[in-house]
């Protein structure tokens, strides 16, 4: 939102009170705080304290390298909810220091320094170095019109960039755009976000959270050209500034006061193909469309059966459409009887005819009105109301019925919608703030069904698709791209989405392959699965349309039999690149200045990503099949043919359908998969680890990790012209790959390669 008219005027109607100097510095050491009370005029004499508003800004350290700041005018409202659940680290506390000059509040790696000299200015400061800046004009209040405001701007760095704020469709980087972190459905050709993430990350290697789940706007360079502006209603602006120095370390703190990715089971890494949305299918269909993949030779993992398995009016009842599947346990037996899992569309909302609806309504188990009433609307479904997952009983009698459907044979669910969350006229059941519930509804939607899952099947087992998202939803993976059209815009427009949403602390992204309104031609379709079977997770997925390869050319079925192989043949390295998603908050999707924060030639690649940090694809988003990427320095070898390309250059070539840039970074030993038709298998039995441009020197372990739970570690050197590889597990066969030399070990041993190039 934009409080100024130009730099010197406020917009009509408006008054600010800015932050203009630092009248005292009080610290509070039990509590580990910092306050400083902040005059909104010049005090020349005692009189200029009267009739004058005063801003309290307090700072303190949750956590080593975090430094929370919270701005109030007035601190005397009711406390409101729902607050992001933010884990604290309870043995840490920071330094402070206060004396004449300024007061300091030093977080280990992070510090915050305000200056009790001249005008308003604040410095955050990494290792002694500041970061950015608080300056004059840039702590406020505004009253005027129908509300109040707190906001602050931070300084802009010339050069630096800023990512993130959830998953945008427009340009990766941030810089001159407006953004409201306001959850809407309104697909991905539009500036709004079904996930909207008040976070952002900068290429200086710092982070900002904006403690809210309000409607939080953010100007970035876009109201003052040297500043991130954000504000929010009301009388109070809580922010957390996050330490990097590299941006995947200021991941691992965001990620770590907000929470870290589950791990999701390793079949749906596997493709998932879907009935489409409105298409014609029945059982019979469904078992059609199966054979049809079966009889082309393409692996399939997961089976997934989209809203109309339900009656139409009726979403959502939870009952099987008797018309077209007569059958469904019988059914989902056959299909596990396949290999294959099931999943199933949900939504949190209850159609009017739906048989819940009235018992639902009795029993207090939808959002009200504030006459008492249960809120309705005709938008997507006829009389429908919304769960109200604030209310213990309402989220168990939700569960209950999927707990059916898992007694039935599903095994995963599309969490579909909660972003059309009212906010005005309702009441919670737990009071919460509506404001503040139509951002934060989807983690508590999410969050009971993922729950869910993880009860009936284990931790680790429990996998979602969900669209919508707030702070601390990436808790509950995965999270696909929402509604795109089939055109090559809309693939680049979603994957912008993805690479922001990885930069918003999300760790796994999926998207719907050939997209989703319309119907991509031959061309674009075999594209588009190059992307999709080279993204974390890949589902077949259409509106009025099918995806099912052959609907399409037979060029298709076999780009569809190809690019899913090699992602079988993957999974070993894939694994391990989700285990650091779960495990510090690093996302699988990467984009390049989170993987080379040092490079600034990369820092604008937006069609581009790392899988893991040692694979570069860059989709091709032309029907003449060009394509233009950006390579780091080094020699990176093609995945695909080979072939070797110098970096530290923008690369230009042309791409049949069978292939795509999918480049291996220099230095890389991959662990090669020996099965390529599941993603279930024992990845270290079999395993060639193939060797990429290693230096003279190198003497790392490569980790492949088991089924069972445990990993195998094989230790790699390279000795000039010899590259070397050991490992102590007799478990399984393995292989040492360099080029065209391998050397092949029954269990345990060493194996040497002698190579001319290195290629």
């Amino acid at each position: 939102m934009k409080f100024t008219d130009g730099f010197w005027l406020s917009r009509p109607g408006l008054t600010p009170r800015y932050a203009v100097e630092v009248d005292d510095i009080r610290v509070d050491e039990r509590a580990g705080t910092m306050t400083v009370y902040a005059s909104t005029t010049r005090i020349e004499h005692r009189g200029d304290t009267l009739n004058r508003a005063l801003l309290t800004v307090t700072y303190s350290a949750p956590a080593e390298g975090v430094i929370r700041v919270r701005v109030q005018h007035h601190s005397g409202a009711v406390p409101v909810v729902p607050a992001f659940a933010l884990a604290a680290d309870p043995g840490f506390g920071p330094g402070i220091h206060v004396d004449d000059e300024q007061g300091i509040l030093d977080a280990g790696g992070l510090s915050v320094r305000v200056h009790r000299t001249g005008g308003w200015q604040v410095d955050f400061e990494r290792d002694g170095a500041p970061v950015t800046h608080s300056l004059a004009r840039s702590v406020a209040h505004i009253s005027g019109g129908e509300g109040t405001w707190m906001h602050e701007q931070l300084a802009l760095g010339p050069g630096e960039r800023i990512y993130g704020l959830g998953e945008r469709f427009g340009a990766l980087i941030k810089n001159g755009q407006t953004v409201d972190s306001w959850n809407a459905d309104g697909g991905t050709s539009s500036e709004q976000s079904y996930k909207s993430i008040p976070f952002y990350l900068s290429s200086r290697g710092y982070g900002v959270l904006v403690d809210s789940p309000d409607h939080v706007s953010f100007e970035v360079g876009s109201e003052v050209n040297t500043r991130v502006q954000f504000s929010v209603p009301g009388e109070t602006l809580d922010y957390h500034v996050i330490a990097g120095p590299t941006p995947k370390d200021v991941l691992r703190r965001y990620t770590g006061l907000t929470g870290r990715p589950a791990r999701v089971p390793a079949w749906s890494f596997g493709l998932w193909l879907t009935t489409s949305f409105t298409a014609s299918y029945d059982e019979g269909s469904v078992t059609e469309f199966i054979d049809g993949m079966a009889a082309r030779d393409l692996p399939l993992s997961v089976f997934h059966f989209d809203c109309f398995w339900m009656r139409e009016y009726q979403w959502t009842d939870f009952e099987w459409d008797p018309r077209t599947f007569p059958d469904p346990e019988g059914q989902l037996a056959r299909l596990h009887d396949r290999g294959l899992r099931v999943s199933a569309w949900i939504n949190p909302y209850i159609a009017q005819r739906s048989r819940l609806f009235d018992e639902a309504r009795e029993r207090g188990y939808l959002l009200r009105r504030t006459d008492g009433g249960v809120w309705q609307w005709d938008l997507w479904q006829a009389g429908m109301g919304i769960v109200d997952f604030t209310n213990p009983e309402a989220a168990e009698w939700y569960v209950a019925h999927l707990e059916r459907l898992m007694a039935q044979g599903v095994d995963t669910f599309k969490t579909d919608f909660g972003e059309r969350i009212p906010h005005e006229g309702v009441v919670w059941h737990d009071g919460s703030d509506p404001a503040r519930m139509h951002n934060y509804y989807p983690f508590l939607y999410n969050e009971a069904v993922f729950r869910a899952l993880e009860r009936r099947y284990g931790v680790g087992e429990a996998v979602v698709f969900a669209r919508s998202a707030t702070v601390g939803s990436q808790q509950f993976p995965v999270h696909w791209g929402g509604d795109s059209d089939s055109t090559y815009l809309s693939m680049a427009e979603s994957l912008r989405g993805g690479l922001s949403l990885a930069l918003s602390g999300f760790g796994y992204w999926s998207h719907d392959i050939g997209g989703f309104e319309g119907t991509p031609d031959a061309g674009l379709f075999k594209r588009w699965l190059a992307f999709g079977l080279l993204s974390s997770h890949s589902r077949l997925h259409g509106s009025s349309s099918l995806r099912v390869p052959w609907a399409f050319d037979e060029e298709a079925v076999d780009i569809t039999r190809q690019f899913t192989r090699l992602k079988m043949r993957l999974m070993p390295y894939l694994l391990g690149a989700a285990e650091q998603a779960h495990a510090e908050g690093i996302p699988m999707m990467r984009p390049m200045v989170l993987e080379f924060p040092d490079d600034r030639s990369g820092f604008d690649a937006d069609a581009q990503y790392m899988l893991g940090d040692a694979l570069l694809v860059a989709p091709v988003l032309s029907a003449d099949g060009a394509v233009e990427y950006y390579l780091p320095e080094g020699e990176w070898t093609s995945l695909l043919d080979g072939s070797v390309q110098e970096g530290r250059r923008w690369v230009v070539e042309s791409h049949d359908y069978d292939s795509i840039p999918a480049r291996v970074r220099p230095g890389t030993v991959l662990p090669w998969g020996a099965v390529d038709d599941r993603p279930e298998y024992d990845w270290a039995d079999g395993v060639t680890l193939r060797c990429f441009q290693l230096p003279d020197g190198y003497d790392a372990e490569t980790t492949v990790p088991g089924a069972d739970g445990t990993a195998t570690a094989f230790r790699v050197r390279r000795e000039g012209a010899r590259i070397i590889a050991s490992s102590s597990d007799a478990r399984a066969a393995w292989s040492l790959q360099a080029g065209s030399a391998t050397a092949t070990a029954d269990g345990a041993g060493t194996l040497t390669i002698t190579i001319e190039d290195n290629r």
